[in-house]
């Protein structure tokens, strides 16, 4: 929710984000500050999806 990595990977993988942000939190948990770096890596190379806008 912070940067939308886990709903990007959620939607590119076609699973639940939830599952996938648990799967972060229990990374955080068992590996601390290298779950951390390796989210804050992914929502800088990761790019943004394009905003669609409707006039």
């Amino acid at each position: 929710m912070l940067a939308g990595v886990a709903g990007g990977l959620a939607n590119y993988f076609d699973v639940d984000p939830t599952i996938l942000r648990l799967a972060w939190a229990l990374a955080f948990l068992a590996t601390g500050p290298l779950a951390l770096l390796l989210y804050i890596i992914c929502a800088l190379v990761i790019p943004r999806e394009p905003e669609i806008t409707t006039v």
